[in-house]
């Protein structure tokens, strides 16, 4: 029987295609579902052999570890470089969606806050 070994929801294309390829360097058996065509189902890796779920799951792991720390590296280094994404370049790429945000949450704030305060 199938077992569910890896979910692709959210997963960036470049870390889904890195799961991959590891599982097939080492010749791991698996099979992939999609989301379907509205989108509801869950996308997904799936090993063949449940033997071999210990054995994926350590190497899923090791990776897993392996790019946390290599991505914490690149964002420290486009902080060094002053390339990283922060609120006010956020601000300068797209001021209006920004503006709109931010009125959002002070009128989400105003609803949720102004109760406590006409009593």
């Amino acid at each position: 029987m199938s077992k569910l070994l890896f979910r692709l929801r959210n997963v960036p294309d470049d870390e889904a295609d890195e799961v991959r390829e590891l599982l097939t360097e080492h010749c791991i058996e698996f099979y992939e579902t999609g989301a379907g065509n509205w989108g509801i189902s869950m996308p997904a890796l799936w090993l063949h052999d449940e033997s071999r779920f210990e054995e994926a799951r350590a190497l899923l792991e090791a990776y897993q570890q392996e790019r946390t720390q290599r991505m914490r590296d690149e964002y420290e280094e486009l902080i060094k470089l002053g390339q990283a994404d922060s609120m006010l370049t956020s601000f300068r790429h797209h001021p209006v969606r920004f503006i709109a945000f931010s009125l959002l949450i002070a009128a989400v704030l105003y609803l949720s806050i102004s109760s406590f305060f006409s009593f």
